[in-house]
């Protein structure tokens, strides 16, 4: 590091004496990756759209660099694979990245794929609940980790009940749904696609709604590779920048795209997309403002330890500096 001080130093000072000498690739903080790993998601309309036209290799295919796509079930495996480095780009609701840097998650956000009402509380077709406060002594199904999880909770605390009072039935999103329809339980805190298709397909039905309580789908990428490749992390936003004026752009081929990626009837990836919007990519205050909002939950229900500064936590999963340009460009 001394070394490359130096030389920083060393070439700015010829270069004011005289013409500029060939240097940059002496300062190049690294040479580009040979693999940029990413997950997909099918609560990720933008990510569905790269992997199945292949933009992002594409572009890179000029440094020599590849792509591999992970398939990630829910917030909670793609923080997983974000904490274990087996991706280096992992796409998460906003709180449940928040829950997750809290708890020692190397993640920064780095771009708003959409704004999603993607989680409500849904009970089977025949029941008898109609209200939050129902569900008091019910078992509910829910991913934990995961922003339908804490949508959950700040649902319970605003009617008057915690985690305590219902049992909460730990299973990743399609299983939730399989066990709602079977009676298995008695509510299931969904997500889409999952949730739309109970709706359509097996006639569920939503008890409760709050787009307010649905945070934003965050992109992450692991600290040491925004820190190693700040170039590459540019280059992905780019790439989701291209993917998502598509979507606005093109919805029918977009909603056949994701029925035919998810295995999905088209009504229910209509369904799903109609409940996303790719309006506001740029993350900043807004989404500051909204998990200080939440972040409340994490505190009371003792998911995060006792004392953690979550507004500081806040201000370091949140970084706008690598989408600004970007976003401005596009």
């Amino acid at each position: 590091m001394e070394r490359r001080h130096f030389l920083r130093l060393t070439t700015a000072g010829i270069a004011s004496l005289a013409a500029p000498l060939s240097v940059p690739s002496i300062a190049r903080a690294a040479e580009p990756p040979k693999q940029i790993r990413l997950d997909y998601a099918y609560y990720s309309p933008p990510s569905l759209v790269l992997k199945k036209f292949g933009w992002l290799e594409e572009d890179l295919k000029t440094s020599g660099t590849s792509v591999k796509w992970v398939l990630s079930q829910g917030s909670n495996r793609a923080l997983e694979y974000l904490n274990s480095d087996s991706v280096d780009f992992g796409s998460t609701a906003g709180l449940a990245a928040l829950l997750a840097r809290a708890n020692g998650n190397p993640a920064k956000a780095v771009y708003v794929y959409s704004r999603p009402e993607w989680t409500a509380l849904a009970v089977q077709k025949d029941s008898t609940i109609k209200s939050v406060k129902e569900l008091k002594g019910k078992k509910i199904a829910a991913t934990k980790g995961t922003d339908p999880y804490l949508f959950l909770l700040r649902a319970l605390h605003e009617n008057g009940l915690s985690k305590s009072d219902v049992e909460i039935v730990h299973l990743q999103h399609p299983d939730g749904r399989v066990a709602l329809e079977q009676k298995r339980v008695d509510a299931w805190a969904g997500l889409d696609p999952h949730l739309a298709a109970s709706e359509l397909e097996a006639g569920s039905k939503l008890i409760y709604r709050n787009v307010n309580f649905n945070t934003y789908g965050f992109l992450n990428v692991t600290e040491s590779f925004a820190a190693k490749y700040p170039d590459e992390v540019k280059r992905v936003i780019r790439a989701y920048e291209r993917a998502r004026i598509w979507i606005i752009k093109n919805p029918d081929e977009t909603a056949k795209l994701i029925a035919e990626e998810a295995k999905l009837s088209l009504p229910v990836a209509q369904l799903q997309l109609k409940r996303n919007d790719f309006s506001n990519p740029q993350i900043g205050k807004e989404h500051i403002e909204a998990l200080r909002a939440a972040a409340p939950i994490l505190l009371d229900e003792e998911l995060v330890k006792s004392g953690t500064d979550l507004s500081k936590t806040i201000t370091a999963l949140i970084d706008p500096t690598f989408s600004q340009s970007v976003i401005r460009q596009a």
